[in-house]
């Protein structure tokens, strides 16, 4: 299994979305391991965001994860990064894919209504920054046989 953290940015809670958004990741067959609604400090955003320091939208971008409350959560599942990165869509919500969540709630370049790990190694790190090891609860689903197949050992 692999995790991915998942921020639900302030655009999404100011427009009502977050729920509709959890649901399509839970509907899909993620596990949701961690979860909080918090106010991201300029410090924290800055910490984020550090690879995007001095590209001209950063000031803007470190800005808009501010403004208002966002969800963060930690998702599991297998290729979590890769699928849940295919369910956000494009980056900007005018050239998303109808069927995503930017191309189905999106229409700026700049809110684009959330944001999920890259890579493994940016998930580790991400999660390393919202997320306390004591926070994130693994559990049995009862759904989990449901959501794989596992009859030759590994999920799939």
């Amino acid at each position: 299994m692999e995790r991915t953290l998942i921020i639900l940015k302030p655009d999404s809670l100011q427009r009502g979305l977050s729920g509709r958004i959890i649901t399509r990741f839970e509907e899909k067959g993620f596990q949701i391991v961690g979860m909080k609604v918090m106010k991201v400090s300029r410090e924290l955003a800055e910490k984020h965001y550090a690879v995007h320091k001095g590209k001209p939208f950063y000031d803007r971008l470190v800005a808009y994860i501010t403004s208002s409350p966002v969800v963060v959560m930690v998702l599991q599942a297998v290729n979590a990064i890769t699928v849940s990165r295919k369910m956000m869509g494009a980056t900007f919500g005018s050239k998303a894919e109808p069927g995503t969540i930017r191309g189905d709630f999106g229409l700026s370049n700049s809110y684009n209504l959330i944001h999920g790990s890259d890579s493994p190694e940016a998930a580790q790190f991400e999660i390393g920054l919202y997320f306390k090891a004591d926070e994130l609860i693994g559990y049995e689903r009862a759904t989990e046989r449901w959501v794989y197949d596992t009859s030759a050992g590994d999920p799939e």
